[in-house]
Order: structure tokens, then sequence, then C-alpha cells
């Protein structure tokens, strides 16, 4: 069976707010097939399935820091209007039960093993911490400056706040 939407693709559509691994409404939408709108009257109509901890609406603060990232036009700012509600990997398991929907079961079936992925390759990165700590511990001072290099390699690079583009000296 082929993949509805590339594993890729949702990857690259779970976020990272208050600490949780999130998917937003519209994004989910978009690969169910299903309007925001639908998906929202889905989840209003089974509150009760979608405690805190499997939904949340993104507050005031987030919701400007989220949409301050998008240039829209007019015509999509109607979708961003409202703060999006925010899914865990619990909140989208429990839409494929309130969706009525094909697609929507295989889709999720794909998020599911995309959350999978991230959380092995997350603890891979923490099993690879400890055993170079271990390590640190069990060598002597020699081979600081090698593990010093490898946590730098390890960890995210920094954002650089240099401006591109051409600037005219006065």
């Amino acid at each position: 069976m082929q993949n509805l939407v590339p594993r890729e693709r949702i990857e690259q559509r779970i976020l990272l707010i208050r600490g949780q691994k999130v998917i937003l409404d519209r994004d989910l939408a978009n690969m169910y097939g299903v309007s925001v709108k639908a998906l929202k009257q889905a989840v209003r109509r089974n509150v009760d399935r979608f405690p805190e901890d499997f939904m949340f609406v993104l507050d005031k603060q987030e919701f400007m820091n989220w949409r301050s990232q998008f240039v829209t036009s007019n015509v999509d700012r109607m979708g961003l209007r409202y703060p999006p509600m925010a899914f865990t990997e619990q909140g989208v398991a429990m839409l494929s039960s309130v969706l009525k929907n094909k697609r929507a079961v295989r889709v999720n079936i794909e998020i599911m093993r995309a959350f999978v992925k991230l959380r092995m390759i997350l603890s891979t990165h923490v099993e690879l911490a400890r055993k170079i700590e271990e390590m640190e511990r069990k060598y002597d001072v020699q081979f600081k400056v090698v593990f010093d290099a490898i946590r730098e390699l390890m960890a995210p690079p920094e954002k650089s706040n240099r401006r591109i583009g051409f600037r005219a000296e006065p």
C-alpha cells in the first residue's frame, strides 16, 4: 500500500510546543483531506475525548509567535483568525476515532509511525550522550579534547543573526 502522505512531510509538521511534540489542526486537516472547520467541529463534538495532554489550543503568545512565522495573503487570513489546536501523539490517535473518514485512518497510521521514528531518534541521541559521558569518566584527560569535539558535533547549530542582502554604505 502506497503512503498517502510521505513520512518526511509528516515529520516536518511535528512541532515542539510547551515541551510536547504536536501537530497543528490545519496540518492534520490538510493531510486527512478535510477542512479545518470540519476537524475542529469533530473535536468539539467529542471534547471529552481530548484532555489537555491530548490536545490544547495555543495561547495568545504562542499563537502570535506561530502566526508571525508566516507571510500570508488575505485569502489565507481566514485560517489564521483563531488560535490553532495542537494535537499530541495521543490526540492524533484519538482523532481517528472521531473522524469518519477512511483516509484519516490510513494517514493516522503514517503519523503514528512518524512519531515512533522521532522518539527512536531522540532516545538514540540520549543514549549516545550517556555512553560518551561514561567513556569520558573511564579515560584520562588526554581524550578530553576528543570528547569536547564530539559534544560540539552533537549540539544543534546556532542560528546566525547575520542579515542577508546588499547594504548601501552612506
